[in-house]
């Protein structure tokens, strides 16, 4: 079954029930452009440059998984890391 992608936010419905909106993502899905638009972006004034060393394989297979997503690879880590750091502080 192919799942229709979602390009603007302005077409998802306002839903009545969680009921509802469950039946409308069944069927559908959040283009991985308008995805890529919804990250919140943090001011490059506010970065820091940080050397990180890891494995080539590791590297190499980190690369393959955010080329897969649409996703710069050091965006990816940051995502996670932004993720991991909220799970660890709750």
């Amino acid at each position: 079954m192919s799942l229709t992608p979602v390009t603007n936010w302005e077409t998802v419905p306002v839903f009545a029930n969680m009921t509802e909106e469950a039946q409308y993502w069944e069927s559908h899905q959040i283009d991985l452009r308008l995805m890529q638009t919804s990250l919140v972006s943090t001011d490059t004034n506010e970065s820091t440059t940080i050397t990180l060393r890891m494995d080539p394989r590791m590297l190499s297979r980190l690369k393959r998984l955010a080329r897969q997503r649409y996703l710069n690879y050091q965006s990816m880590l940051k995502q996670w890391l932004a993720e991991r750091l909220e799970d660890e502080l709750d």
